[in-house]
């Protein structure tokens, strides 16, 4: 499982800056979170809302 935040953030024209703005959590979290695939599932959920997109939708799920 990959996380796609990268692709999304450009796809919309926004930083990692302004998403935690957005979310409400620390721009660290988010910078882990797009690098790493982990995060805490707290941070994971904001993210979401506040790109108004299905948790699933932030990662690149490979069926094995």
């Amino acid at each position: 499982m990959t996380p796609k935040l990268s692709t999304i953030l450009k796809e919309r024209g926004l930083t990692q800056t302004e998403l935690a703005m957005a979310a409400g959590i620390p721009q660290a979290a988010i910078s882990r979170f797009d690098r790493a695939s982990q995060g805490a599932y707290a941070n994971i959920i904001a993210i979401a809302r506040a790109l108004d997109v299905p948790v699933e939708e932030l990662f690149d799920i490979e069926n094995e």
